[in-house]
């Protein structure tokens, strides 16, 4: 996968158009935001699970941001999420998520805190290549006390075992690491099933815990 992660492959992102109805009987909508650095794939997993035409903020990319963006790992890159990325996936009958898409840009990061306001858990994306740029998501994550997980996007570059990723971003065991192609439907939709999971299996603990003798 290339680093213009907003230019999918043919055939792995359905469109939005030909995707079944949403459900008018969810009775549970949960808050997700999908969080990195630059040039990730944020924008692109929103796009490839949402069962709606999704909102995004992007812009083209001008010369006047080449002296604060770096774009030495994204080559190739043209647009720029500016505030947020928007969609809905419905898990089942009763259960929709709403998913949020941070924008990456270090001068975009004072947007996180108030999109992490009423967030049930959080997608890390990274990119192995560039994984110094998922530090500060990670950080600001575990201050707010947000859980998350992190999601490996496939860039076609070296392959780094599971060890060696959860070292380098320093990720305790019991947070889940998995990878995905941000660009397919069905594999973007594991990551968020994944955290849904990991999200019930926390609170099943916090629930025993309260209740023990």
């Amino acid at each position: 996968m290339d680093s213009a992660t907003s230019e999918a492959l043919p055939g792995t992102m359905p469109d939005p158009e030909t995707r079944p109805p949403l459900q008018s009987t969810a009775a549970h909508g949960l808050k997700i935001v999908i969080v990195g650095g630059f040039g990730v794939g944020k924008t692109t997993m929103v796009r490839a699970v949402s069962d709606i035409r999704p909102l995004n903020t992007e812009e083209t990319m001008t010369r006047a941001g080449e002296s604060v963006d770096d774009l030495a790992d994204v080559r190739g890159k043209t647009t720029t999420t500016i505030a947020f990325d928007f969609g809905r996936i419905s898990l089942d009958e009763q259960t929709v998520l709403y998913l949020f898409g941070a924008p990456g840009q270090e001068r975009f990061w004072f947007l996180w805190d108030r999109l992490f306001s009423g967030t049930l858990g959080a997608v890390v994306l990274v990119d192995t290549r560039r994984l110094t740029d998922s530090w500060y998501a990670i950080d600001r994550l575990e201050a707010h006390g947000t859980p998350f997980i992190v999601a490996c996007n496939d860039f076609g570059g070296p392959r780094h075992t599971s060890q060696q990723v959860r070292e380098a971003l320093d990720l305790s065991e019991e947070i889940p690491l998995v990878e995905c192609d941000a660009r397919s439907r069905e594999s973007s939709r594991d990551v968020l099933l994944a955290l849904v999971h990991h999200l019930y299996a926390l609170s099943t603990a916090r629930a025993a815990r309260e209740t023990a003798p």
